[in-house]
């Protein structure tokens, strides 16, 4: 029996360096929504515990100089914050698309952070940014196998680098998503598509590096966790499960929203960004669609591709606002199946609800 249970159980895998026990990453959630609070709770059940790099200017108003200055500053304080809590795997996330890309790079490279994860873009750059003696293993996020490759291709090339993981984003994410409207519900996008081709792809290099591949976007149980291993991914990325939770650094007003929702509440919206984005419907939305949010100047300058003269709304802004619980003024990203939350949990209790459905999946045999 004992065998039996052994192969049902999660098993760990490694990103660079790092071993990682719960074969579980926690999605960065910003603005203010993953920070080290959720972060170094799910790094204590052993999986990857992720700081959202997005907007931390906004954080921390009390420090000295521009809103980028302030954006270094919140990072550095957020890594020792999750570090003085757990001796767990730290990552952070970070847009390829933020206009200070580079230097929250470098920041979380000067920080000891244990795993850059990058996505809203292709960081072909990325292990430029590497020092000598770095610790930080480095994370691409991708919505194709073709991405995949070009990745790995330019990063052998011109550094001699291969990524540490793949994360593989499909449609059902929360967020922003790298598709097309039109893909979103096509079956040749979905993750199950998606997964064995990048694993392909990850194989192709198996000489040279062992590069996990990551599954996320609309997985929320230990079913769906074990039916994405069965393809051949390493672990799994998770975001809406944590929001609802005790440790989330996000408003309880604004983890009402993922409690109260239903499917029908889950809807498409194009991001001042420039890339279609799934969220909770919401007054604020609505009076977007009214024309009523236009922005009259931009003091952040946070996304390289946002135009404020051109934008709807500013979305840094609005991100912010429904953290901190003004949904009027906001609204909350959510993966396809956030709304099946019921309550909020300590994350301890949402990791072994998942272990135990993964237990109980066929998929996991």
């Amino acid at each position: 029996m004992s065998n039996f249970n052994d192969c049902k159980k999660m098993k760990s895998f490694f990103i660079g360096k790092y071993e990682i026990k719960l074969p579980i990453i926690q999605g960065g959630m910003g603005v203010g929504v993953s920070l080290n609070g959720l972060a170094s709770a799910v790094a204590n059940e052993g999986g990857v515990g992720v700081i959202s790099a997005a907007g931390l200017g906004l954080l921390y108003p009390a420090c000295k100089g521009t809103y980028l200055d302030r954006c270094i500053y919140g990072l550095r304080e957020e890594i020792r914050k999750a570090r003085e809590k757990t001796v767990g795997v730290i990552g952070i996330n970070i847009m390829v698309a933020l206009s200070n890309f580079p230097d929250m790079v470098r920041t979380s490279i000067e920080e000891q952070a244990d795993v850059i994860f990058a996505g809203a873009g292709l960081p072909l750059d990325l292990p430029s940014y590497l020092t000598e003696g770095s610790r930080t293993q480095l994370v691409p996020i991708v919505s194709s196998a073709r991405a995949a490759r070009l990745i790995c291709e330019k990063w052998s090339a011109n550094y001699g680098y291969l990524p540490d993981a793949i994360v593989v984003e499909g449609p059902k994410a929360g967020g922003h998503l790298g598709f097309k409207r039109e893909q979103l519900e096509d079956e040749n996008y979905s993750l199950e598509h998606l997964i064995p081709e990048v694993v392909g792809v990850a194989r192709s290099y198996a000489g040279q590096k062992d590069i996990p591949v990551i599954a996320a976007g609309g997985i929320s149980t230990g079913d769906d966790i074990a039916r994405f291993m069965a393809l051949g991914a390493s672990a799994v990325q998770m975001g809406s499960i944590f929001v609802p939770t005790e440790e989330c650094d996000a408003s309880i007003e604004f983890k009402k929203v993922y409690i109260n929702a239903h499917a029908e509440d889950v809807r498409i919206i194009q991001s001042p960004v420039g890339m279609p984005g799934r969220a909770f419907d919401g007054a604020f939305i609505r009076s977007v669609a009214e024309g009523k949010e236009k922005p009259r100047s931009c003091p952040f300058h946070c996304i390289k591709t946002c135009d404020y003269t051109k934008s709807p709304y500013c979305i840094i802004k609005a991100l912010y606002n429904a953290a901190k619980g003004n949904m009027a003024k906001g609204y909350a990203f959510a993966g396809g199946n956030a709304y099946l939350s019921d309550k909020i949990r300590s994350v301890k209790e949402v990791v072994e609800r998942l272990k135990a459905d993964f237990f109980l999946s066929k998929a996991a045999l």
